[in-house]
Parts: structure tokens; C-alpha cells; sequence
């Protein structure tokens, strides 16, 4: 029984056909009666859901079984401008004057929060598979990575390789090199011993040389 007081309490029976969604409070921070407007400020979550000519039932938190009707003119962030059709009528059960705290009720809000809720579930099935796909994304780049690093390693061991073959061939012709260089010395040498033997044991064809004692070839004879 101490429950179901508490929920009439909350509840009443007044506005028991009220969705929770569609129940929010503001306070009245500014009113135009000439105009049939009140500016209220409100401060909740789903403040987005509500939107220009959505309509509105209100009342006084203390006294639900009193309401009014209104639709939004007007909203900003923190502040909608609603406008009251009946003002007169609906300023003698529900106090419309500034600082005044009431609590509102809109069918077109809990219809939008629905919508929302419906969207909020494709976006969550859109997230979970692109998220997947962000995942399995996730783990090609991380095997790329790790195949550039064994391309890398491969190549490092290929290039140390061939620049150990690389030494070992500059060094090869190096060495080379010199025994070429040591060999072409040596058959200089021996180059030069032949020469110097083949001068000192030449044959001349002729014993006998021709004496040039006169001017005239005729008189020249060999001796």
C-alpha cells in the first residue's frame, strides 16, 4: 500500500496515461501575457528531441489534476518559448508568473524519443559491424607492419650478405691487383736480364768491317 501511494505521488492518477519520456520541468523565467507566451528555462538531456510547434500539456507540480495546453514557438539551447492559446483561462489553474516551477508533458517528445531510440538501435548494428571492419582493418595494417619488418630483416640480412661478398671482392682484386703488379715487375726484371744477355752474346753477321778511310766509296775495302 506505502507503494502505490508513492506512485500516485509521483504519478497521479491525473496524468497516469503520461509516458515518462514525454515528462520534463522547467521554470518560467519570463512571461508576456498580452502576447499569450512564457519563456521557460529547462535543463534535460533529450532537450534536443523537442522542437518548434510541438505541443505541450503543463502543470504545477503540486497540483497535476490542473493543467494547461501550449505548443513550443520557439527554443534554444536552455530556454523554449512557449506559446499559450487559452492564457486567461490557463493562467487561473496553473501560476504563470516569473520564477514559477512547472512540469511539462509532450506527446510529440515521447513519439520522437522512440524514433530515437529506434535509430540509436540501427547506429549501435551499424557501429558493431563497422567496428569490425575497423577491427579486422586494424589487424592488415598490423600485418603489414610485421611483413615490412621480415621484408626488412630479410633484406638487411641479403644487403649485409652482399656487402661482406662486396668487401671480399674488392679485397680479392686488391690482392690481385698486386700479384699483377708484382709479376709485372719481375718479368720486367727478367725482361731486362734478356736484353742485357742477348747484347752481351749478339752475333754480328760479318767479321769484317768496311774501312771508310777515304772520301771516295770507291777506295773503301774491308779489313
Amino acid at each position: 500500500m506505502k507503494y502505490l501511494l508513492l506512485l500516485f505521488l509521483v504519478f497521479p492518477v491525473g496524468h497516469a496515461e503520461f509516458k515518462k519520456e514525454g515528462i520534463f520541468s522547467g521554470r518560467i523565467s519570463k512571461n508576456n501575457a498580452d502576447a499569450r507566451l512564457i519563456r521557460v528555462f529547462v535543463e534535460f538531456d533529450n532537450l534536443k528531441y523537442v522542437n518548434r510547434k510541438d505541443k505541450l500539456e503543463f502543470w504545477k507540480s503540486d497540483a497535476p489534476s490542473k493543467k494547461c495546453k501550449g505548443y513550443i514557438l520557439g527554443k534554444s539551447t536552455q530556454y523554449l518559448l512557449v506559446k499559450i492559446p487559452r492564457y486567461e483561462i490557463c493562467s487561473r489553474k496553473v501560476p504563470l508568473g516569473r520564477g514559477f516551477y512547472l512540469k511539462f508533458y509532450s506527446s510529440d517528445l515521447v513519439s520522437k524519443i522512440k524514433i530515437g531510440r529506434e535509430l540509436v538501435k540501427i547506429l549501435l548494428k551499424k557501429r558493431l559491424g563497422i567496428k569490425g571492419q575497423l577491427e579486422k582493418a586494424e589487424q592488415q595494417i598490423k600485418g603489414h607492419v610485421e611483413k615490412m619488418e621480415g621484408v626488412n630483416r630479410r633484406y638487411d640480412i641479403l644487403r649485409q650478405k652482399l656487402e661482406k661478398e662486396w668487401a671480399n671482392e674488392l679485397t680479392y682484386l686488391d690482392e690481385d691487383k698486386a700479384n699483377t703488379l708484382r709479376y709485372f715487375k719481375e718479368l720486367e726484371v727478367r725482361l731486362d736480364e734478356v736484353d742485357h744477355k742477348m747484347e752481351v752474346y749478339r752475333i754480328s753477321e760479318e767479321n769484317l768491317k768496311l774501312d771508310r778511310w777515304s772520301l771516295d766509296p770507291n777506295f773503301y775495302f774491308e779489313k
